[in-house]
């Protein structure tokens, strides 16, 4: 097998201090918002061990979660719903969580990163990074804050509306969860404009 060629190291255009990272988790699952993340790195306090959140134990983002919120210059999370999903699709749902995420800093950016190739409609001077959460220590902790807040909730939602096993697959589409949802059919958690879950509305 061909191993694949690793990107090389990303370099910033922006030589300041007030760089902000942006990502976003919850693009694929069929149920829950999507939630986006910001962070602004403090050079003087570095965090070590900081990658793509999909890479780590959830023992190790917890732990950086924790470390990333202690020790960032400045740091947000925020969300787009389900029902802001379903009525905007959940790329441009995806975009307008990373704008509010970016928003709300209470320190605002000079410069932002945007994990992946599409950015928000947005005033800010900005780059995108594909598998920048690999590659932009800032975008790795904003996925880390995104994952872990994001997985958390899930483990709520999976109390609120049983039977739907949430808290492990956390919305996305396992073989257990597209049993689950034809058994029970969706929960107001689950987004209505995606296939498996209109496909079941359509047999209600």
């Amino acid at each position: 097998m061909t191993k694949k060629a690793e990107l090389p190291p990303y370099v910033c255009p922006f030589r300041g201090d007030l760089i902000a990272g942006v990502d976003e988790v919850g693009r694929g699952p069929l149920a829950g918002d999507v939630v986006a993340a910001a962070v602004i790195l403090d050079p003087e306090k570095p965090i070590s061990g900081l990658a793509d959140s999909k890479k780590l134990s959830e023992k190790k983002r917890d732990y950086l979660f924790d470390e990333i919120r202690e020790h960032a210059l400045s740091f947000a999370v925020a969300r787009a719903t389900v029902n802001e999903i379903d009525q905007l699709n959940i790329l441009h749902a995806s975009l307008l969580a990373m704008h509010r995420a970016v928003e709300a800093l209470q320190v605002q950016p000079e410069f932002v990163l945007v994990d992946g190739n599409r950015k928000p409609q947005w005033h800010y001077p900005c780059d995108t990074v594909v598998k920048g959460d690999d590659r932009v220590a800032a975008i790795a902790a904003a996925s880390i804050l995104a994952k872990v807040t994001r997985d958390r909730e899930m483990v709520v939602l999976d109390q609120q509306y049983p039977g739907y096993g949430l808290a492990g697959h956390k919305g996305y589409p396992t073989k257990a969860h597209m049993a689950a949802l034809e058994t029970l059919g969706p929960s107001p958690v689950h987004r209505k404009s995606f296939a498996p879950v209109r496909r079941q509305l359509e047999l209600i």
